[in-house]
């Protein structure tokens, strides 16, 4: 199915989302942007084209509407700097955009929509009105490490040495002849506390850890 109205994209944004909010908007001009620019129609049915997104929420919404990519298919990643930008990769070939709002769009916003005095509704009415010159930056960038690493091979399983977990997908990390998953290998997102629990456990908080150490 290709869509060509900005209007269609942002219905489907907003049906996902159950409204439409500015970031949504930026999310559906930085996708049609950075599709554009590869030469690419959207929406995609196949895993021809990669989204990597510095944030998360409601932009990617955007994003998604226009791309078709997603998680469950393996073409959207989240890499959280708390960037509202994404980079469009075009899988065959490796060539990579990024796109992301210039830094005076909230106010330029307001030049666009003169009958809106409320801010969150002048960048929502003026996103969508503004040129691509005005709203958003491109920029061609190298991946590191490439698109083959980084979509790498499904299927592949290997065992943690130390934890004895299962590792997909050839993420796996060599330290010290031995094959480490992720979290054993350096500092995860979690710390694992006491013993396993079972569905049948009630669960029981922790004692709150200090504060430096619950951030991640």
């Amino acid at each position: 199915m290709k869509i060509n109205h900005l209007e269609q994209y942002l219905e489907l944004s907003a049906a996902e989302h159950d409204h439409l909010c500015p970031r949504q908007v930026l999310g559906v001009r930085t996708a049609l942007a950075g599709a554009a620019v590869l030469g690419m129609d959207v929406p995609r049915n196949d895993k021809k084209l990669l989204v990597i997104v510095e944030t998360d929420g409601c932009f990617v919404d955007g994003i998604q509407a226009v791309t078709g990519c997603s998680a469950g298919h393996r073409t959207l990643r989240v890499k959280d700097y708390g960037k509202v930008a994404g980079t469009f990769i075009e899988v065959d070939t490796g060539n990579a955009v990024r796109v992301f709002p210039q830094l005076d769009v909230r106010g330029k916003a307001a030049d666009y929509a003169p009958e809106e005095d409320r801010r969150y509704f002048a960048q929502l009415i003026g996103y969508q009105r503004m040129p691509d010159s005005e709203l958003l930056s491109l920029q061609r960038v190298r991946l590191f490490p490439p698109v083959e690493d980084i979509i790498s091979r499904p299927g592949v399983r290997v065992n943690c040495t130390r934890c004895g977990e299962e590792i997909i997908n050839q993420r796996e990390v060599y330290q010290g002849g031995l094959t480490l998953c992720q979290p054993c290998a350096s500092p995860a997102y979690y710390q694992p506390l006491d013993q396993p629990l079972s569905r049948a456990d009630p669960y029981r908080a922790p004692a709150r850890l200090p504060e430096h150490e619950t951030r991640f």
